[in-house]
């Protein structure tokens, strides 16, 4: 075998593997809960529907995570990555202040 095969043979389990690797990652990473302090500053909730309006003016009904620029999700994700909270993961019916208008 040439050099250049058993380099190839030899990199591309790793980088198969780095790939795998980083998937998992994502997939298990850690979903923001209401109570730490990036949801509190943020006025994130889980639900939606819960927004006290009179509170938050910014809110409209309609608005969820799920149709936020900042949402990393596919269509019918349940939870994805946030931009707004460092790749935590969000409820696609939640909403916080940090609410974009998906493009």
């Amino acid at each position: 075998m040439t050099t250049r095969r058993r380099f190839i043979a030899a990199t591309l389990p790793l980088a198969a593997a780095g790939l795998l690797g980083s998937r998992i990652a994502q997939a298990q990473a850690a979903r923001l809960e209401e109570k730490d302090p990036q949801a509190i500053a943020l006025a994130y909730l889980h639900d939606a529907s819960k927004v006290d309006r009179k509170k938050q003016p910014k809110y409209a009904p309609g608005q969820v995570c799920a149709n936020c620029q900042l949402y990393a999700g596919k269509a019918g994700d349940p939870w994805a990555p946030c931009g707004a909270v460092g790749g935590k993961q969000v409820n696609a019916k939640g909403w916080c202040i940090a609410w974009v208008k998906k493009a």
